[in-house]
């Protein structure tokens, strides 16, 4: 008899964000795979803008924003309910088999520790829900465990693919922002953990170099930077490309002299990867997950005192290119090992698991 799994998949509305892309490519992932009897549910906004690409392989339940709330609440039974992020307030009605998975608690240390604090109970109420949890790093497995009672259930550890599937033809490409200097690039939300000052302060030791930094720079993490960049005169050494598409993304990651990605806080990290798929040198912060992504041949920042910064990244640098065939094919070799069909393999196999089902 078949079985049903509901995805709560809303985040698909925003295919630019970390979740969104994470929903994006987990989808894309078990499109490809045999599912058999196993039906599964996609909860999105807009069904028509997946049915062309995926047709007949998932059924689409359509989103409203009024099922956060309990009285609207989804009213079909499902076999499995899949939270595909730990912050969603969108919850099945009745209670069954319910997999949970943690991206990070990052808001426990950014906004409150008080676990009578709201987002907490959400997350307590998820975690005493859970049948079993899938993490996307093994730092999110400690950093959940580090804060909260986490019940005994199974655990597993699924690592993100790279979302750079397709590698686009960027010939045609014009950039709003100098390239005719050697850049370094980083991309993502202009958040605080993001740590994109400490790169622009950098700067200040690297004329040599440019900085490129992709995202939404709008906020006021993003303000606080370009005040930096005003009262520094690194207005011809710093460019705020904005949001960006696929291709001026694939364009600056496949231009640019190294990735570099200070974040203090990440449960995971895909840019890194991205970087990595292109053979980049990658200079990371040595905090959270990224080691863990980074893996044995990036580089990383102890602390980030600008001048410090500075000098490990031209160290790195020297021996990169020094060395450049070599360190290219291991930066390859370590994005390829990041797949998003093994990791769709592996959410399917803890399906069957949980639902005790064979294909």
């Amino acid at each position: 008899m078949a079985k049903t799994v509901f995805l709560e998949t809303h985040n698909l509305k925003n295919k630019a964000t970390g979740l969104g892309t994470f929903n994006y490519e987990l989808i894309k992932g078990l499109s490809q795979l045999d599912l058999g009897e196993l039906k599964l549910t996609l909860n999105v906004k807009d069904p028509k803008m997946l049915s062309p690409e995926f047709g007949n392989k998932f059924n689409y339940h359509k989103y409203s924003s009024l099922s956060r709330h309990k009285l609207f609440r989804v009213r079909k039974k499902y076999d499995l309910w899949h939270s595909v992020n730990q912050n969603t307030k969108v919850e099945p009605l009745r209670s069954g088999k319910y997999l949970l998975t943690v991206h990070d608690v990052n808001f426990v240390e950014e906004i409150s520790s008080d676990m009578n604090h709201r987002l907490n109970k959400l997350f307590i109420e998820k975690l005493n829900r859970a049948t079993a949890i899938t993490y996307i790093s093994e730092f999110a497995k400690k950093q959940t465990h580090q804060y909260f009672d986490v019940p005994n259930v199974p655990e597993y550890v699924i690592y993100n693919g790279n979302p750079i599937s397709t590698v686009l033809d960027t010939s045609g490409f014009v950039s709003k922002v100098p390239v005719d200097k050697p850049f370094l690039y980083s991309i993502g939300d202009f958040l605080e953990r993001k740590n994109f000052l400490s790169a622009v302060k950098m700067m200040v030791h690297l004329p040599e170099f440019n900085l490129v930094l992709s995202g939404n720079n709008d906020k006021a993490y993003g303000k606080e930077i370009e005040t930096f960049i005003n009262q520094n005169n690194l207005q011809n050494q710093v460019f705020l490309t904005g949001k960006v598409d696929d291709l001026a993304k694939q364009f600056y990651l496949s231009h640019c002299h190294a990735f570099v990605f200070p974040s203090i806080r990440e449960g995971f990290g895909l840019p890194p990867i991205e970087a990595m798929a292109f053979g980049k040198p990658v200079f990371l912060s040595n905090l959270t997950s990224l080691p863990e992504i980074g893996g044995e041949h990036a580089y990383y920042w102890n602390h980030f005192e600008p001048k410090y910064m500075a000098e490990t990244l031209k160290n790195g640098l020297s021996h990169f290119y020094s060395n450049r065939s070599e360190m290219e094919q291991h930066m390859k070799k370590r994005a390829a090992s990041f797949n998003w069909k093994t990791a769709a393999t592996q959410y399917l196999k803890v399906y069957q698991e949980i639902l005790k089902y064979t294909i």
